[in-house]
Order: C-alpha cells, then structure tokens, then sequence
C-alpha cells in the first residue's frame, strides 16, 4: 500500500501543512496557534482563573503560566482578583484582545477556505462530522489542540 492510500497519512500531512500555514498566517498579528487558543476560550469564558484554563485546555500549570504572561505582555489579558478564589487570579481579554481575535479569527476563516476550496458544503459537513467521530473515538477533548502543551522553541 502507497503512503498516499493511508488516511492517517493524509491526515498527518494535512494536519503538518495547515498548522505550519496557521502559525505563518497569525505571525503578522504577533500570536502562536497557542495564544489564538487560549484567546478563544477566554472569549467564551473570560474570567476564568489560570488553573481553571489549564484544566479546560489539558495543559500544564507552567504552561499556562508562561502562555498568559505572553498574552499579558502584549497587553490582551489581565489578570485581576478572582471573585470567587482570593488565592488566585482571573484571566480577563482586554478590548485590544476582542479586536485582535476578530482579525486572527478571519485568518482561521480564510485559511480553512483555501484548505477546503476543493469541497462543497455538504462534502465540508461531512467531512467535518467524519473527523468529530475519528477525534471522539480517540479521546481527544473537543476544541482542544494538542500542541497547546508543548513549550514553544526558543525562536519563536
């Protein structure tokens, strides 16, 4: 059998070239796939304390550390007390955060476009619903990546 008849082949290359494109892509706007993850959760959690987003994303506590000091530093999130822990800190967006998400969100909306330009919107759905199915039976969380818990190299 030819490496190009193996589906999880396929998907790994696949998996390869759009996350090399992404990571590309979000360059421009000063963020990591990483940092366009942790970002999307807030939106739809903000105020969550640090420990909280490192068990939603699987990630290690350091690692999370070091993604919302990054986030900080840019001035996209703050960290503020927790109403409900006075041991521990809120992750909050920041204004300049909700922009900067709307345009790397384009990104991610452009990109999937040019990747799926072959299929039309049934084939999309489907293959989207083939994939949810693949990732459930692997245990993989949903919305979660699991390059998030990798330590990004020195150079970037």
């Amino acid at each position: 059998m030819q490496l190009d008849d193996r589906s999880v082949f396929l998907l790994s290359q696949l998996g390869h070239h759009v996350a090399d494109r992404f990571a590309d892509e979000l360059a421009p706007l000063g963020l990591r796939p990483a940092h366009f993850g942790v970002l999307t959760h807030l939106r739809d959690g903000s105020g969550l304390s640090q420990q909280q987003l490192a068990d939603l994303l699987r990630v290690h506590r350091n690692v999370m550390v070091g993604l919302v000091d990054d986030l900080e530093t840019q001035g996209l999130v703050r960290r503020a007390p927790h109403p409900e822990d006075r041991r521990a800190h809120a992750v909050q967006l920041t204004g300049k955060a909700r922009t900067l998400l709307r345009e790397a969100a384009t990104v991610a909306d452009r990109l999937e476009e040019t990747v799926l330009a072959p299929l039309d919107d049934g084939e999309r759905a489907q293959l989207a619903a083939l994939l949810h199915r693949v990732a459930e039976h692997a245990g993989l969380p949903p919305g979660v990546h699991p390059a998030l818990n990798r330590r990004p190299s020195r150079r970037g």
